[in-house]
């Protein structure tokens, strides 16, 4: 299986099949929201977008990047989005990179969104599904997001189907940019727990799907069947 890791900026082309990696936060986010109980996430394009759609379907929760704003009812934070009931309803995320980049993807044939936290559900998917190529989305500083493209490359390997210690790409993470950032109380609207909770390798068994629905990038979790023992 073919990998190229390309930061938005260098997408030339649309790929066949695209992983869309950001780890801190938005699809870390992602998932804890479907685990609070959210039917579906709407992919919004700008945050002008994302508050038209609250405003047009009020029972939606809108969320975005940074403080608490008018006209939206949550953060991309997992550790305060933890808590929150989400039961039954649609979330509507406008994030500084990660819904960028897979709006940047939308006409691939399979759009996956990934984080640390659904890294085995997601290689199972592109074992299954995912052709000769690949294109992971290295969505954080352009492309050259250390967390992301560490989660990027060991996705990789495991959808490639090599044993893969897993310790030296969490701790990328741990020394990044990003996580330095969050710890340090620089990005606005989090929370202390965020950079152990992006961590969490393969906390939820589900991958995630992006697919288009009525004009809308639409994201839904993606269940995957347990994979078969693997022969010792």
């Amino acid at each position: 299986m073919d990998s190229r890791f390309l930061g938005i900026p260098e997408l030339d082309h649309t790929p066949s099949v695209a992983v869309v990696v950001d780890v801190m936060r938005a699809y870390t986010v992602a998932a804890w929201a479907f685990a609070r109980g959210a039917e579906k996430i709407v992919l919004a394009g700008s945050l002008e977008d994302a508050r038209a759609l609250k405003a047009r379907h009020p029972q939606w929760a809108a969320l975005k990047d940074g403080p608490p704003a008018p006209g939206f009812d949550l953060v991309n934070s997992p550790g305060l989005l933890r808590s929150a009931d989400l039961d039954g309803r649609t979330v509507v995320q406008k994030t500084t990179a990660g819904t960028v980049g897979a709006l940047a993807v939308r006409d691939a044939s399979l759009v996956l969104c990934a984080g640390f936290v659904v890294a085995e559900a997601t290689a199972r998917v592109l074992r299954e599904r995912g052709g000769d190529s690949v294109t992971y989305v290295v969505t954080g500083e352009d492309g050259r997001a250390d967390e992301d493209l560490a989660c990027a490359q060991y996705i990789a390997r495991r959808a490639a189907g090599a044993a893969t210690d897993p310790a030296g790409y969490l701790r990328r993470g741990a020394t990044s940019r990003a996580a330095a950032e969050l710890t340090g109380g620089v990005r606005r609207g989090a929370h202390p727990d965020d950079v152990a909770l992006c961590l969490e390798l393969d906390r939820f068994s589900f991958a995630m799907v992006a697919t288009a629905e009525d004009a809308l990038m639409v994201l839904r979790p993606y269940a995957v069947p347990e994979a078969a023992p693997e022969a010792s």
